[in-house]
């Protein structure tokens, strides 16, 4: 019983620190598919298009379940969708490791959420994380020339905006806890879709001069590894609380520090290093304030 137990609780974990590394280094995979002539939008579109291979059958079979909680499920449609397709956008334009690092604001995102949509109790030290973790943000977007902290860069807003909705879509899979891991992982597939698909058509981008070969390496990539990590990450975070999953996470700014400090020229100031390790440390707390309340 025990063994088991040990096993049920192990399995999220090596799931989300999985998905973490592969988000880590999935800026490298997006580079190589630029290379092709695939932009952001168009490289997202022919990834999720990949899972599709996976989700069609697993919804053509479960389709039973979409009438369970129509609500929660839209909310993973849109926010999942929207945190991939801006997480993916800002990747490409944008500095690898700040981008990551403004995204992980997320567990406080999650933990503002949490508050106010799962009417969870926040302690003293929870709202100490909080500003600690903001302090860290404004320090990372600190502008000489502005005078203020501001985004700097369409990648900044979208990391930004990508973590947000990551939370967003985190407490909504959390919630829809009678549906299944397949479906919702799905559901989040599609949504990158409409999202992605929506931004095409209202952008305008019609540019296809791509070549063939990067669109199948990118169906492939979709079909193989990305459908693996959504549902190490839906498996993950299904099973366990909302704040324990955002901060296993992110262990994804590990892997990208390292792994763009060996391959790129990427290097951050000093003020985001600063903000950096401040938007980390407030983190680690809140996995230390989890560790204090129960589940």
């Amino acid at each position: 019983m025990q063994a088991s137990q040990q096993h049920t609780s192990i399995m999220p974990i090596i799931g989300l620190l999985i998905a973490a590394s592969f988000w880590g280094v999935f800026w490298y995979p997006l580079r190589v598919l630029e290379s092709y002539g695939l932009n952001g939008i168009w490289a997202t579109l022919f990834i999720y298009t990949g899972t599709m291979l996976i989700a069609v059958p697993i919804l053509f079979r479960r389709i039973s379940e979409l009438k369970i909680s129509p609500r929660l499920l839209a909310g993973i449609f849109l926010s999942g969708g929207w945190c991939n397709t801006a997480f993916i956008l800002a990747l490409m334009e944008g500095e690898i490791v700040r981008v990551i690092l403004l995204f992980y604001l997320s567990p406080i995102w999650a933990t503002l959420l949490a508050k106010f949509i799962l009417k969870e109790h926040l302690s003293k030290t929870a709202y100490l994380t909080i500003v600690i973790a903001f302090v860290g943000a404004m320090t990372m977007l600190w502008s000489p020339a502005v005078g203020y902290p501001w985004p700097a860069s369409v990648a900044d807003w979208l990391a930004l905006s990508s973590g947000l909705a990551f939370a967003l879509a985190n407490v909504f899979t959390h919630m829809a806890n009678k549906v299944s891991v397949e479906v919702k992982t799905s559901i989040t597939w599609v949504g990158v879709i409409f999202v992605a698909g929506f931004m095409i058509v209202v952008v305008g981008d019609n540019n296809i001069q791509f070549h063939a070969e990067g669109v199948f390496k990118a169906i492939l990539l979709g079909a193989l590894l990305m459908s693996f990590v959504t549902y190490c990450v839906v498996y993950g975070v299904t099973h366990m609380p909302v704040h324990r999953s955002a901060v296993i996470l992110i262990f994804e700014v590990v892997a990208a520090a390292v792994s763009s400090y060996l391959f790129t020229n990427e290097r951050l100031s000093l003020f985001e290093w600063v903000g950096g390790s401040t938007v980390v440390l407030a983190a680690y707390l809140a996995a230390l304030e989890h560790k204090k309340s129960p589940s």
